[in-house]
């Protein structure tokens, strides 16, 4: 039997008695599922009902259900806790159309023992995840937030949480980036402290109730967690989400093994969207210490048949979601031209849009230059009233916002690496915003068909400067070195997990309603 002390106060005087050697706690973990209700293909995109036949699909929440369900059964009598690092809002219609009521519900039956914050739950501001909070039972935490300003939050977030498992006493704390101020919608009421003495502190509370196995339960990301866990006294066990990462022993994709060790403390995160499910078996000796850590994620796949209730109930939820795509959402005084021959070879007005789109909503961040595959453009625009579901058919795949900082440099490898293939209609094509290119496919690829690339300073076009960090946004396939952009891998500040692509598209089309499509000559070709 597990019990529950939610706050620091409930435990006060409490000691951790005598705690038998070789105590051993399985952790079942997930971090940024972004709205991955349904199942997703192999691009983290919503699954077709078709590949769903076919076995081709992973995660969703109920695969989770039934994985967590599983392993419940076969470890029925021992040690387990299931935790979520942050991050389940922001990705999916199932968001856009329920405002985290989805993700509520679908965690609540899943039976989580605890929550961090992420950014994106401050995505509908304070009051969104306030919502989120009344709808669970689980306690959602952050150590490194001062709420006592923020009305809406005060007293529904707490600093950590005792759970007992067991027998025992395992304390969690948590802390939350803190640069959510950009990437997120907080407010000015909701103060942030620093991450590594915010957990210094609680792991100070929790050792003077006698607490003295401790899990970071994070949303900062994997580089961030490895500075946690190397600054950090008395933290046995991290437990990340932020930075999408896989660990594991197996996948050769992976950053590192799974459990990544520095020193005693065992480091864990497991990649995103709902595919994985993290399983960590932890050892502690009896004065507390990590003296065995080992396990793997489980690939949610087709092995997993998902939670026939969940699924119906899924389904249940879906059908308003078929009937959203229909919503009229701006409405267009001519053709948006997105066909492929087109926006793969040259300037085209859907590029435009998009990239306009892009610039307009992070202009205020220090960005300046918008690049968009051509090949993330999968359609055209008919004139007249423009529906959600013609915005989704033009940008399918539920990519996000990423902007990044790079030298006037990698921008100009950028757009010769994008202009390199147009013979073959390759969708590497970069369509811009805040930037002006010319190209000669007379030139070799590559070797400088690339011309006059020049930026916007104050109101005049200037010739970009090669030595000149340049603020970017772009989708986080792009960014990510997806068709050919492995130039951005290494950008500095960057941030992949903004808002979708085509909700952006679609209200930028709203608030410059009616819209008016065009080509302005910033792309040319000699």
């Amino acid at each position: 039997m597990m019990t529950r002390f939610l706050s620091s106060v409930a435990a006060l005087g409490l000691t951790a008695g005598f705690a038998a050697a070789d105590y051993k706690l399985t952790i079942l973990h997930t971090n940024d599922i972004h709205s991955r209700i349904e199942s997703i293909n192999k691009y983290d995109s919503t699954c077709n009902a078709e590949s769903e036949a076919e076995g081709k699909c992973f995660g969703g929440v109920a695969r989770i259900k039934s994985a967590v369900d599983a392993k419940r059964a076969e470890l029925a009598g021992q040690n387990v806790l299931v935790l979520d690092a942050g991050d389940p809002f922001q990705g999916s219609l199932f968001y856009t159309t329920y405002k985290g009521a989805a993700e509520a519900e679908f965690m609540e039956a899943i039976g989580y023992d605890a929550m961090a914050v992420g950014n994106h739950e401050f995505d509908d501001g304070p009051e969104g995840l306030a919502k989120f909070i009344d709808a669970v039972s689980f306690p959602v935490i952050s150590g490194n937030l001062d709420l006592s300003s923020e009305d809406s939050l005060k007293g529904k977030v707490g600093n950590h949480v005792v759970l007992e498992v067991g027998g025992e006493k395992i304390g969690i704390i948590s802390v939350l980036a803190t640069d959510t101020v950009d990437t997120s919608s907080p407010g000015d009421n909701v103060v942030f402290q620093d991450e590594i003495e915010s957990l210094k502190a609680d792991v100070a509370t929790l050792e003077a109730e006698g607490v003295n196995k401790i899990i970071a339960l994070t949303h900062v990301g994997l580089p961030k967690d490895l500075d946690i866990a190397a600054a950090v006294p008395g933290i046995d066990v991290v437990v990340g989400g932020h930075s999408h990462t896989l660990l594991s022993n197996t996948n050769e994709r992976a950053k590192g093994p799974y459990p990544t060790m520095v020193g005693d403390t065992a480091v864990v995160t497991a990649y995103a969207y709902s595919k994985y499910l993290g399983e960590l078996d932890v050892t502690f000796d009896d004065a507390g210490v990590v003296s065995a850590a080992e396990g793997e994620p489980m690939l949610l796949d087709a092995s997993v048949t998902p939670d026939a209730g969940m699924l119906a109930r899924v389904a249940e939820m879906g059908a308003p979601i078929e009937e959203m795509k229909k919503r009229v959402v701006a409405e267009s005084s001519d053709v948006i031209v997105g066909d492929r021959n087109v926006c793969r070879a040259e300037e085209c007005s859907i590029g435009n849009l998009v990239a306009d789109a892009m610039l307009d909503r992070v202009k205020d961040q220090g960005i300046s230059i918008a690049i968009q595959n051509g090949g993330g453009l999968r359609a055209s625009i008919d004139a007249g009233e423009v529906t959600m579901g013609e915005v989704l058919t033009v940008l399918p795949f539920q990519n996000t916002l990423s902007t990044f900082f790079v030298s006037g440099q990698t921008v100009i490898d950028a757009l010769e690496s994008g202009v390199s293939q147009v013979e073959e209609g390759k969708g590497r094509f970069p369509q811009v915003a805040g930037l002006k290119y010319t190209f000669d496919i007379a030139v070799a690829p590559n070797e400088g068909r690339v011309s006059d690339v020049l930026v916007m300073d104050g109101d005049a076009w200037v010739a970009i400067d090669p030595a000149k960090t340049y603020g970017l946004v772009s989708n986080n396939y792009v960014r990510g070195g997806g068709d050919g952009y492995k130039m951005f891998r290494d950008a500095e500040n960057a941030y992949d997990f903004g808002p979708d692509l085509a909700d952006v598209t679609a209200e930028y089309m709203a608030k410059n309603a009616p819209y008016t499509p065009y080509t302005d000559g910033r792309i040319t070709k000699k």
